[in-house]
């Protein structure tokens, strides 16, 4: 923080705090109960109290300390001209499996920007790799009592972690992992999986060293690293086979079956790539723990199946078939390659109970980054566009709400819903990642609006 700045206010919410104390988009927030707020982890913790006093600086430069009495954890209702009031902190480390370093050149700069960021991982859920975490960051986060915060693991072997990341730090920074297991901060882990490296016995290790901060540690996701086509100079990294993806599940599998008579949690779960590549059956729900790690692809395509059985079911029993008879539509949506058996499989369970309706699922080849980026988070309007163009769409294009830019209309490379609809000659709309929005677009309607 600037002290004598303060933080600049962007917003001030109606009917809040801010409002009735006549705090003002301009004004300038300088310090809580009389200190000064570093960032957002000090603002969030110091108006947890049920009276508070802060001191704002308005535009005109006049000071003013207002007392505040409010309901507990309750804040001013303000945004500020910078979400974490604070600089954002991008990474330090060199990781050989980083994704950001396989992009093409050419894109928008936002995606060139590597955070390492702590207070991400409270506000959006991002995973850190504890290296740019300095020691009063630690001691904030346990005198907060902030949690979970996200770890980015790879491997608990010092001397393969610093090699791994490129960080000759990286082995060190694991000591703050005991530090908050110590305090009773939980976590959540991440651990990137590279074929021939961190793999094998050197994930056996890990999972064995990680157990041991159970309870604390809540869960511990292993997904495969991704690989673009854009690899050149880069640490040479191969896929993993079928073959592999059938090991590691075995591998999370034991340890499931290990830890879960003693902590009623199964901990480390594999994502959803494993069990594509190895051709398995997704588990069942009751395996996810309550889905603790969906932002990571765990349990993403188990849940979206939950949702859509209970929506088949709902539709069923509110008589939606009955009120369907005699309509038509044909409606398209896109895929990545690796999921498309499980869209299309659902696809075929409403065309089957809806008569007359055509679900065209259209497995979109990732020829942007490669042929070993399959899901369809990461697909492109360029990619979208070059595969469907003159293809029978029917009457509108469903687009999956996770191939967007948070909050707005554009796909990761600035193609524009707009520009879909133009390219395409047809209707593009946005499903959201739920069964229930899955069934409801593909209707046409939600099903109480399905009137005949």
């Amino acid at each position: 923080m600037k002290e004598k700045q303060g933080h600049l206010i962007r917003k001030v919410q109606p009917g809040s705090i801010a409002e009735e104390m006549e705090i003002e988009a301009k004004d300038r927030l300088l310090a809580i109960n009389g200190e000064a707020v570093e960032d957002i982890f000090d603002y969030q913790y110091l108006m947890q109290d049920e009276y508070v006093e802060v001191l704002i600086q308005k535009a005109s430069g006049e000071e003013w300390l207002l007392q505040i009495e409010k309901d507990e954890e309750a804040d001013l209702g303000v945004e500020f001209e910078n979400g974490l009031m604070d600089e954002y902190r991008s990474c330090t480390n060199k990781c050989i499996f980083c994704f950001i370093d396989q992009m093409p050149k050419g894109m928008r700069s936002t995606l060139y920007f590597k955070d390492d960021d702590s207070r991400l991982s409270f506000l959006q859920g991002n995973y850190v790799t504890l290296t740019n975490m300095s020691d009063r960051d630690v001691e904030r986060i346990i005198r907060y009592r902030l949690s979970p915060i996200n770890i980015s693991f790879q491997t608990t072997n010092p001397e393969l972690r610093c090699r791994m990341l490129h960080n000759r730090f990286a082995g060190k920074a694991l000591e703050k992992v005991r530090a908050f297991f110590e305090a009773g901060i939980e976590m959540n882990g991440q651990i990137v999986l590279c074929r021939g490296i961190n793999d094998g016995k050197e994930l056996e290790r890990t999972l064995s060293d990680l157990s041991g901060y159970l309870p604390y540690l809540r869960s511990v996701s292993v997904v495969p690293v991704g690989l673009t086509r854009y690899r050149e100079g880069l640490y040479p990294l191969e896929p993993f086979t079928k073959e592999d993806a059938v090991q590691v599940i075995a591998l999370i599998r034991a340890w499931q079956r290990k830890l879960y008579p003693q902590w009623g949690v199964h901990f480390v779960h594999a994502s959803d790539e494993w069990y594509l590549l190895a051709e398995q059956e997704l588990p069942e729900e009751e395996s996810y723990d309550g889905y603790l790690q969906l932002e990571n692809g765990v349990g993403m395509l188990r849940l979206l199946l939950t949702e859509f059985e209970d929506s088949m079911d709902r539709l069923k029993k509110d008589g939606a078939m009955q009120r369907w008879k005699g309509r038509k539509r044909t409606v398209s949506t896109v895929t990545g390659q690796i999921s498309y058996p499980y869209i299309r499989r659902m696809a075929q369970r409403m065309e089957q109970a809806f008569p007359g309706l055509c679900v065209r699922v259209w497995p979109v080849r990732n020829d942007f980054f490669g042929e070993y980026i399959t899901v369809t988070g990461l697909l492109t309007g360029q990619d979208i566009v070059a595969q469907l163009a003159g293809k029978n769409l029917g009457e509108e294009l469903l687009l999956p709400q996770n191939l967007l830019r948070s909050g707005e209309q554009v796909l990761l490379d600035d193609y524009t819903v707009e520009d879909l609809q133009k390219a395409l000659q047809v209707p593009v709309n946005i499903v959201k990642s739920s069964g229930y929005d899955f069934t409801e677009s593909i209707l046409g309607n939600r099903t109480t609006d399905i009137e005949m």
